[in-house]
């Protein structure tokens, strides 16, 4: 037969656990009657606040392969700033847009901020509802990172920032919409485990030449001094749609321009201007080749010309006398006088 194990501690026995509120026992004391906990509600008031995260706002910040380095020094300023959000690895290229309405379900994130690049110089941004939408698209320009900026700003990280919006934004629909879709996103929820309790920056956003321009401040102290940290960059808007990455089109900005097209203005305007040129030079050379029309003679063009008097034809037969320096000539007579001088001292 198989001993039998030994218990530690020898023969003796653990005690058994009591029953919570049993007499005599460990746990933690009974409940005070409800008289008392009357009295308690009276003299200690209750808390305003009991800091609970209710608004669960979390943001998907990635991007398509093919972006270059200052796009990811801004996605990566993007995240720092707001500590709401989430980062991803690279979407493919060829997939389509909608996928990402799915990564933002795995992710658990109901926003997301999706840089788009094309031709490794074009950088398209989405900003988006997901997966009720809407959604906006819009063309980066100007970007400045903080690297790059080196501002002497400076804020808490984690902080919560104060939105700040144009005037405009509240006497148009499409700006309108755009405005929730901001606040949003880039404001931070209250309470959020990753931020902290304070407000010590500003956000604003700034509609001028038909486009968003985006600016970091800072406010310092008391005076409410606002001094730029950065990053900044402008939203040129293209389409704002109904969905999430798609759907029936709500706004398309009739002044918006695409890069290929610019472009393409460009090119065009310096070949008009070499084509000038060429036109010109083509001109000058046709008149160079050009033959000088003969006028005819004028009758009356010599009436007042009087002729001149003809002189007789001298032929010297001598060769004529050398010009004398008058440097020279000088020297000479200098040289005749000091010997005349000398000649009249020695007779007398």
């Amino acid at each position: 037969m198989a001993a039998a194990k030994r218990k530690r501690g020898g023969a003796a026995t653990r005690p058994r656990k009591r029953a919570r509120g049993a007499p005599n026992g460990t746990g933690p004391p009974a409940k005070p009657s409800p008289q008392g906990a009357e009295r308690e509600e009276h003299s200690v008031p209750a808390p305003i606040s009991k800091g609970k995260w209710k608004n669960k706002e979390r943001v998907l910040i990635f991007s398509s392969r093919g972006i270059n380095f200052r796009t990811r020094h801004l996605m990566q300023d993007l995240r720092t700033l707001m500590p709401h959000s989430k980062a991803d690895t690279k979407m493919d290229r060829k997939d389509k847009l909608f996928v990402i309405n799915e990564i933002c379900e795995i992710k658990n994130c109901n926003k997301c901020i999706f840089f788009e690049a094309k031709k490794k110089q074009d950088l398209y941004m989405w900003l988006s509802n997901s997966p009720q939408g809407p959604s906006a698209k819009f063309l980066v320009q100007n970007i400045h990172t903080l690297a790059e900026l080196k501002m002497t700003g400076n804020c808490l990280r984690g902080s919560r920032p104060l939105l700040s919006f144009d005037t405009v934004f509240d006497q148009e629909a499409h700006y309108a919409l755009l405005k929730e879709l901001f606040i949003q996103i880039f404001s931070t929820p209250q309470y959020h485990p990753k931020s902290q309790p304070f407000v010590d920056h500003v956000f604003t956003f700034s509609i001028t030449d038909n486009r968003i321009w985006f600016r970091n401040y800072q406010i310092i102290e008391e005076d409410a001094a606002l001094v730029e940290i950065g990053p900044r960059f402008v939203l040129n808007l293209i389409k704002i749609f109904q969905g999430s990455f798609g759907g029936p089109t709500l706004y398309e900005n009739p002044h918006y321009q695409s890069p290929n097209m610019h472009r393409r203005m460009t090119r065009l305007a310096v070949a008009a201007k070499f084509r000038e040129k060429q036109q010109v030079k083509d001109l000058q050379k046709l008149r160079k080749k050009e033959e000088k029309t003969i006028i005819p003679e004028d009758p009356t063009e010599t009436v007042f010309e009087t002729p001149a008097e003809e002189k007789p034809l001298e032929i010297e037969l001598v060769k004529p006398q050398l010009k004398v320096n008058l440097k020279k000539k000088k020297k000479l007579f200098q040289r005749q006088r000091k010997r005349q001088k000398k000649l009249s001292g020695v007779g007398v």
